[in-house]
């Protein structure tokens, strides 16, 4: 990877080994639920309260901490926000049912996720700073792998450790983790990580007006809708609907997990290839777009076939599909905000969440209306006007780009 004096090969695996920490305790309360209920008392209800505490307070801090990523030193940015990791989760499994029950619960949750917030800004913010366009997209393609390998590993790792010694002990292997990651952070983060921006392509935030941002916010934010429902639906899907044995259901689930660790990677490498064939605006459309829109149609083919393994097969590409293209979605922001890439970057996420609070709730309330194919089939409809979005979004030469597109 070139870069612009900072080495791509340390920065980008710090990052990632620094957001996969944080995924892994972000995760880790939904893997020991049964053992917080059970010593809180806590009702399926209750519970789902203290995991929407920190969704509460992750995405109404994504814009202060966009704007916090384009005047912080990422070098103390991530170092505090992974100490902040390790100190809340050792307080969540810390916490009694005397010192406070469930409100202290929601309290150190939504801490969490105001800390968690900066994580993915502040990324691509440093990515975008420090890196050479033509390498963000495989750059940011594998710090956001760390969104399947928290999603994959945190089970494995938490599961059995619950089973054997509490629910206290798992999240103090979590806190462990981002012990570990703080100091990996420390001792070998770049020292020469800017904050401010390679090339000024502006003075001031018009950026954030343009037209070409917003076409951008507003794919994102529904691909977010789509993702999050397999996030919280796909396993149930697979037990009620398709009427697929417990483990069996918990296996296939993982799929497609499993499946986005090779894609987001992949898919930024795929957009920084097409930048150099067609041209910043094509080069990163080129993958997103038909992305979403083949999404649509693997969804509707998934949500109305007869075969239960053919519905696995579909929506696990649909899954890798949408998932995938996260690396093509933060190189195109970063090129698009400019200098004001973490505010963009943050309201950016902002939409993508506000999609996911949306959509676990209305597609189970549609499927009560119209069944489960008819709610997946219209949630295909966005599929494919988040792909058709992508025609609105144009990278202007310049940021590091040649005005030459290269054959």
């Amino acid at each position: 990877m070139g870069t612009q004096g900072v080495n791509a090969r340390r920065l980008v695996p710090l990052l990632l080994v620094v957001a996969s920490a944080g995924y892994i305790c972000r995760v880790a309360p939904t893997i020991v639920g049964s053992g917080l209920m059970a010593d809180f008392h806590l009702s399926q209800t209750q519970l789902g309260t203290v995991f929407s505490a920190f969704l509460a307070g992750y995405t109404l801090c994504q814009i202060p901490s966009g704007w916090l990523a384009d005047r912080v030193n990422p070098r103390t940015l991530f170092l505090v926000i992974v100490l902040a990791w390790t100190l809340l989760t050792l307080t969540t499994a810390a916490i009694t049912p005397v010192m406070g029950g469930i409100a202290l619960l929601w309290a150190v949750r939504f801490l969490f996720g105001v800390t968690a917030a900066p994580t993915y800004p502040a990324s691509a913010r440093t990515i975008g700073v420090n890196l050479a366009p033509q390498i963000q997209g495989t750059a940011n393609g594998f710090v956001l792998a760390s969104i399947g390998i928290g999603s994959a590993i945190t089970p494995l790792l938490l599961t059995s450790a619950t089973q054997r010694w509490g629910w206290r002990t798992a999240l103090g292997m979590a806190a462990a983790i981002a012990g570990a990651a703080a100091l990996l952070w420390a001792m070998f983060a770049p020292r020469n990580l800017r904050v401010e921006p390679a090339k000024k392509s502006s003075g001031n935030a018009e950026v954030l007006w343009s037209p070409r941002f917003w076409f951008l916010v507003a794919s994102y934010t529904l691909q977010g809708y789509i993702g999050y429902i397999f996030v919280f639906w796909f396993y149930l899907y697979l037990v009620q609907v398709r009427h697929f044995e417990v483990m069996r259901a918990a296996a296939v689930s993982a799929l497609p997990w499993i499946c986005t660790l090779i894609a987001i990677p992949l898919g930024g490498l795929i957009s920084d290839r097409a930048v150099k064939s067609f041209g910043p605006t094509w080069g990163r459309r080129l993958l997103p777009l038909p992305a979403l829109v083949l999404s649509g149609a693997l969804l509707v083919i998934g949500a109305r076939t007869e075969s239960a393994w053919m519905a696995v097969l579909c929506l696990t590409l649909c899954t890798t599909l949408v998932i995938g293209i996260e690396g093509p979605f933060w190189a195109t922001l970063n090129q698009v905000a400019g200098e004001h890439g973490g505010v963009g970057g943050g309201i950016m996420n902002f939409g993508s969440n506000i999609g996911g609070m949306i959509s676990p709730v209305v597609t189970p309330w549609l499927a009560e209306r119209i069944g489960w194919s008819g709610a997946l089939s219209a949630t295909a409809v966005l599929g494919v006007i988040a792909g058709l979005l992508w025609l609105g979004v144009k990278v202007e030469n310049g940021n590091g780009f040649s005005s030459e597109v290269h054959s």
